[in-house]
C-alpha cells in the first residue's frame, strides 16, 4: 500500500498508512498456507480419462465429479471431501475428517449414493489420488456400476469443475473466517453446503437457479413434455 502511493505521489509515512487502514478496518490479504492432497505415488489401478474436460451432461446423474481440499483452523488442518453432479453443480455428498485418509473420500460417495440411489452407468471422475485408487473406493464404484474416470498427472483442468466449487466455497465462507476449531468448521460448512450452497445459491451457468431448484425445473419440464 505504501509503495503504491507513493508512485500516485501521495507522501505518508507508513506508520501513518498502517494507522489510516486499521481505523477503516482495511486488512491486508494474507498469503493462502497450501497442503497437497493429491497422493499419486501409489500402486493402486488408475482409469483412463474417460471425461476429458467434457464436463456438459443432459439430466443429473450422468456424470459425478469428486475431489478433496482443505481448511485450516487454530487446531490444524481439516479435509474436505465432495461428489459434484455435473449437471447441476449440486454438491451430492460430502464428509470432513481431520486426516488425509481413505474413508474421507468413501464417506462423501456412500453420502450421495444414499442421496441419489442411481442407477448403473454413471462416468465417475476423479484425480488420482490413493483415496480414489484404493481397493475399498474401486469396489464401491464396481458394485453401483460406475464408469471410473481419472484426471491426467498433474493436470488440474481434467477436474475444474470441482475445483471452482471448491473456490466458490473458500471465497464466500473459509477465507472470511477464522475457525477456532475443527468443529466449528465443520458445522459453518455444513450450514453452507445444506443450506446455502446446494438450495439458494444461484449459478449464471444455471440461469441464476440455485442447483436445486435447477434439478426442480427441470423434472417438471420433463414431466410436462411426457
Amino acid at each position: 500500500m505504501h509503495a503504491d502511493l507513493m508512485e500516485d505521489g501521495i507522501i505518508a509515512g507508513r506508520h501513518r498508512i498502517a494507522r489510516l487502514m486499521r481505523d477503516n478496518d482495511l486488512k491486508a490479504r494474507q498469503k493462502r498456507r497450501f497442503k497437497k492432497t493429491t497422493d499419486s505415488d501409489h500402486g493402486g489401478p488408475v482409469a483412463p480419462n474417460h471425461l476429458d474436460q467434457d464436463f456438459a451432461a443432459t439430466a443429473p446423474d450422468q456424470k459425478w465429479a469428486a475431489d478433496i481440499s482443505y481448511i485450516w483452523t487454530a487446531e490444524g488442518w481439516l479435509y474436505l471431501a465432495i461428489v459434484l453432479d455435473l449437471y447441476s453443480r449440486r454438491i451430492v455428498g460430502w464428509a470432513v475428517r481431520d486426516r488425509l485418509k481413505k474413508d474421507l473420500a468413501l464417506s462423501a460417495l456412500q453420502r450421495a449414493l444414499v442421496l441419489r440411489q442411481p442407477r448403473a452407468g454413471i462416468l465417475h471422475h476423479s484425480d488420482r489420488g490413493s483415496q480414489y485408487c484404493s481397493y475399498d473406493y474401486q469396489r464401491i464404484l464396481g458394485r453401483h456400476g460406475f464408469i471410473p474416470s481419472m484426471s491426467g498427472k498433474g493436470n488440474c483442468y481434467d477436474n475444474a469443475m470441482v475445483e471452482t466449487v471448491f473456490k466458490t466455497i473458500k471465497s464466500e465462507l473459509i477465507w472470511r473466517t477464522s475457525f477456532q476449531s475443527r468443529r466449528q468448521a465443520e458445522h459453518a460448512i455444513a450450514r453452507y453446503i445444506d443450506g446455502f450452497y446446494n438450495p439458494v445459491r444461484r449459478h449464471s451457468a444455471l440461469g441464476y437457479k440455485s442447483p436445486i431448484m435447477f434439478e426442480h425445473d427441470a423434472k417438471r419440464e420433463t414431466m410436462v413434455l411426457h
